[in-house]
Parts: C-alpha cells; structure tokens; sequence
C-alpha cells in the first residue's frame, strides 16, 4: 500500500491535468483580408462583428486577418505560420480570401500578392531584384494547404466564399460564381471541409434590398462595407453554420 499510494497521488495527478487541458475553451481562427479585419471607423470587417453572436463563454475568437493580403501574402509573410503555431485539437479556422488575388503574380509592386487562377497545380517562378526565388500556386493550391495544416492540428477548417462587391448587372448583384468563390467551393469538397457560401447568402439579400439601398453599406468603394454592411455579413457566416446541422460551431452560437 506504500507503493501504491504515490503511484494512485501521481495518477490522479495525471488525469486532473488531463481534465484540466479538456476544458480549455476552443478558438475560432479568422484569416482572411480587409473584408474580415479593417480599422473599424469608417469601414469594418465582419470578423469585428462575428463574436456578438457567440458564446464567449465557452468559445474564443481571434481575428488574425489582415488588410491588403491573399492567399499568398498571407503564407509569405508568416501570418499563416502564426496562426498554425497556436492551433490546439478542438480548434477552428474559418478561410476566406479572394480580393486581392486578381492581379498577374509578378516581382511588380501590382503582382506582388496576384495568385493563379483555378484550383490546379499549376506554378509559376518569381526571381526577385535581391535574388530570391520565390513559387506562386493557384487560389486552391493555397486553401489545400490552410485546410490540410489545420487538419494536421486536430483543428477544423471551415471555407467561406467572398462577401460580394457592391457590383449590379441588370438589377442583380455580380456573384462569385465562376471564379474565387467557385474555386473556394471546389476545394473544400475535394478536402471534405465544410463550406459556407457568404457570397450567395449575402448576395441573395442585397438582390432583394436593391442596388440604392445597398450602395448605404459600402460608404468609399464597391469592396469595404460600413459596420452595418460587416453586420450582414456577420449574419450571413451564422446563417450558413444554422444551415448546417454537421457544422459543430451551432453549439456555441447564442440561442
């Protein structure tokens, strides 16, 4: 009984430790650009508005998103390192780019954070002025590896479409459909992660609003959305957990 008596004190030691790392709160990741995290004065990000509608009493929320930044910059720059060193099991990253991909990716001031289109393996080599050498994918190419990375974490990836830009063609708002938000789409089935199509979900009410009453939401551009318009958004990432019964995250919404 000498023996057993230290042997059970480190055991119950052990499992105390155990329950203890159990009950850490969980942490939603954003990453994401200006459109998730912008200065919020004048414009707002939906990130800044998303926690209102959680319990923060059992989940946390870090906007690591970053004005100004791809898919690609966001890797280059070690933003998506960070948010990788700090991923426990039981965590969540919530992805969405596709406003600053657009441009031809090139050593230029322009192309410095352009991506290839599509969801291929396409590459293209960039040797900058100071001889660095440097490989750009596709848009897909970089969300397989947020989702793979925080896979590997015991983490869960959760895909989100663009919000829309306050773009009308024939009354109807211009949709993401065949290029980011599609690719978006196509790589989170292929790695079986869950999708929320903001750009749909969004895009659908300003249909119904109308182009003079949504033009009140983006106050200097067709991009960057006021916190009214961040709030829709906001609304629009509950609306597409809500309508997924498989998406975890609906325990810790607020009723």
């Amino acid at each position: 009984m000498k023996v057993l008596k230290p042997v059970l004190a480190l055991l119950i030691m052990a499992f105390a430790g155990l329950s203890f790392i159990n009950q850490q709160k969980p942490t939603i990741y954003l990453i994401g650009d200006s459109t998730t995290h912008n200065n919020d004065k004048e414009t707002w990000g939906w990130g800044s508005i998303i926690p209102y509608y959680f319990d923060l009493a059992k989940i946390n929320i870090e906007n690591h998103a970053m004005a100004g930044r791809s898919t690609r910059t966001f890797i280059k720059e070690g933003r998506w390192n960070k948010v990788d060193s700090l991923l426990k099991p039981g965590d969540y990253v919530m992805m969405v780019f596709g406003h600053n991909e657009g441009s031809k990716p090139d050593t230029t001031k322009a192309g410095y954070r352009g991506v290839l289109k599509g969801t291929g393996n396409e590459t293209v080599e960039l040797t900058w002025p100071n001889g660095t050498k440097e490989t750009v994918h596709t848009y897909g190419w970089y969300f397989h590896k947020f989702i793979r990375d925080t896979k590997a974490k015991g983490a869960t990836p959760i895909v989100l479409s663009m919000i829309p830009r306050n773009e009308f063609r024939d009354g109807k708002v211009i949709r993401a459909d065949n290029d980011y938000g599609k690719w978006a789409q196509e790589v989170a089935q292929q790695e079986g992660a869950i999708f929320i199509d903001m750009n749909h979900i969004t895009a659908d009410k300003y249909d119904q609003w109308g182009a003079d009453s949504v033009k009140k939401f983006f106050p200097g551009d067709h991009t960057h959305t006021n916190k009214m318009g961040a709030t829709i958004n906001a609304e629009s990432v509950v609306d597409g957990i809500r309508a997924n019964p498989v998406n975890s995250l609906n325990k810790y919404l607020k009723n």
